[in-house]
């Protein structure tokens, strides 16, 4: 069996210090009161950050100043750095890549779209699934991130959308953890961020569960683990491939959980929330492409999940001095047919920011 570098909890070898986004409501009257602070100056801190969007404590004026730095010192912590930002498709698509406390680099996607305003964020520092077709599975895995700096790119997004930088002002609708790494990799750290995402300010920043979607490559036992969390969040699996032979090769973990158990969880998380499951399917030119494999997804697809499935055809974005390659336009077109056809719901994914080497990890790689 193939030996892979899977943790559901890695060592917090590389994590920031100790930031108010960590922590829950209780938490935080318990760490102002451990620093000599009334335990109301932690809803204080609790609404300057997750409801007015900011970590300046210049901003903070309704706390005494040696208060406000004793507290911003202990809770409010730099975490991430803008490195640069790189903006597409008439400043609707704009890709942020960010410089942690020690130095590594993570990428997230804020995307404009008519009706929403999807935020794409990272959960780690590259990832270990190794899946080759994939620029940050081609980095292989740095560390996982703190819940904090999971948060801190959505409060960050949530501002800049207020603040009007991309056009007119608005709202940051919907968060997919399809950014670097596995999210269910990181287990704990990713199911508090959403917490932190969608409890209602002052606790949290207030998204519905419902507009939040986690992806994975198919760790069966987090799947499971997730279904049980009484969470209404959206299960993605990247998929890829219905047949176990070549998925132990475009998605390594396959070789620990086939394709059949990923979909029985998925059946099982779906069956538990009631929410559909996204199946996500990079479509790459001749080597997944084939009719027979969009006819066997169809199949099993049906046969696993019913109605609560959804495919995502998503054409491959590729990275440089890649041998992928996206698969034409009709091939594509018949691949979602033939899934169509056999009673399952099958879409093309808006593809966005491709001359912004949007796919996930490529803006990290050049640094």
């Amino acid at each position: 069996m193939t030996s892979l570098p899977l943790v559901f909890d890695a060592p917090k070898r590389g994590l920031p210090p100790r930031h108010l986004a960590d922590l829950s409501t209780e938490q935080r009257r318990d760490a102002v009161t451990d620093l000599g602070e009334k335990a109301f100056r932690a809803n204080q801190l609790s609404t300057h950050y997750f409801a007015r969007l900011t970590a300046d404590r210049d901003a903070m004026t309704d706390i005494p100043a040696a208060s406000r730095d004793r507290l911003a010192d202990e809770l409010l912590p730099p975490l991430l750095s803008v490195v640069r930002h790189v903006a597409c498709d008439d400043n609707t698509t704009r890709k942020t890549l960010w410089r942690a406390h020690d130095g590594t680099l993570v990428e997230s996607v804020l995307m404009r779209y008519p009706d929403r305003v999807t935020l794409c964020v990272s959960s780690q520092a590259g990832c270990g699934m190794a899946c080759p077709f994939c620029a940050t599975g081609q980095g292989g895995l740095q560390r996982n991130l703190s819940t904090a700096e999971i948060v801190d790119q959505v409060r960050a997004a949530a501002a800049a959308m207020r603040d009007g930088e991309l056009g007119e002002p608005g709202r940051l609708s919907n968060i997919v953890f399809m950014g670097m790494g596995e999210p269910l990799a990181n287990y704990r750290r990713v199911i508090d961020a959403v917490h932190r995402i969608c409890d209602p300010a002052p606790a949290g920043l207030g998204i519905s569960q419902r507009s939040v979607t986690v992806s994975t490559v198919g760790l069966v036992p987090a799947i499971r683990k997730l279904a049980e969390e009484g969470l209404s969040v959206r299960l993605a699996v990247s998929l890829h491939t219905p047949d176990d032979e070549l998925r132990d090769t475009l998605v390594p973990v396959n070789t620990r959980w086939k394709v059949a158990e990923v979909l029985d969880a998925a059946r099982l998380y779906a069956d538990r929330t009631g929410r559909r499951v996204s199946i996500e399917y990079a479509l790459i030119r001749d080597v997944n492409d084939q009719p027979w494999r969009a006819d066997l997804l169809g199949r099993l697809l049906h046969k696993h999940l019913g109605p609560l499935a959804h495919v995502n055809v998503i054409p491959l974005n590729p990275t440089p001095g890649s041998k992928w390659d996206a698969s034409p336009k009709p091939v594509e077109r018949e691949f979602v047919r033939r899934v169509n056809a056999q009673g399952v719901s099958c879409t093309v994914r808006d593809t966005r920011g491709q001359e912004i080497a949007a796919a996930c990890g490529q803006l990290a790689a050049e640094g």
